[in-house]
């Protein structure tokens, strides 16, 4: 078995949710399955579609099958479908809920940077009197009282 390509179990566990549909040119359509491991090979390594290699056929095919699943639900659907049946089973801990660091980029300023802001300040810009109120701020608001300072100051 080729490395990322689903196993013949994850396929009968998936397969009931891909939508089978004729080919509208004269070619033969192109496997599901097939297609499904070009999308998680791109998915997993991070390469651009253009690098997909040919045992999964034609790179604008299997872009064109992801950008169609995508917009049409199928893989929100077999996400759902795999998380009722883990669910089920008893294999998901709904309580504990949990984000890959490595994913989540932080900003410059938050690892010391200085913050780029508007005018070659280094303090923040004020609080609009209208943006406190919307925020449900009363008047003796910190917020509200540092917005005024700071528009008067700036008269």
């Amino acid at each position: 078995m080729k490395r990322h390509a689903l196993t013949d179990e994850q396929w009968l566990l998936v397969e009931p949710h891909i939508p089978r549909s004729k080919a509208r040119t004269g070619r033969p359509r192109r496997d599901s399955r097939l297609m499904l491991d070009g999308i998680m090979w791109v998915l997993a390594t991070g390469a651009p579609w253009r690098d997909l290699p040919e045992r999964f056929g034609p790179w604008q095919t299997v872009y064109d099958r992801f950008r169609t699943w995508r917009t049409s639900g199928v893989f929100a659907r077999v996400i759902e479908a795999l998380q009722i049946k883990l669910d089920r089973a008893g294999h998901i801990d709904w309580d504990l809920w949990c984000v890959d660091g490595a994913n989540v980029r932080a900003s410059r300023a938050a690892a010391g940077a200085g913050k780029k802001v508007s005018g070659g300040t280094k303090t923040s810009r004020p609080t609009t009197l209208w943006a406190a109120a919307e925020a449900g701020l009363d008047r003796s608001s910190t917020w509200l009282l540092t917005a005024r300072a700071l528009l008067s100051r700036s008269k």
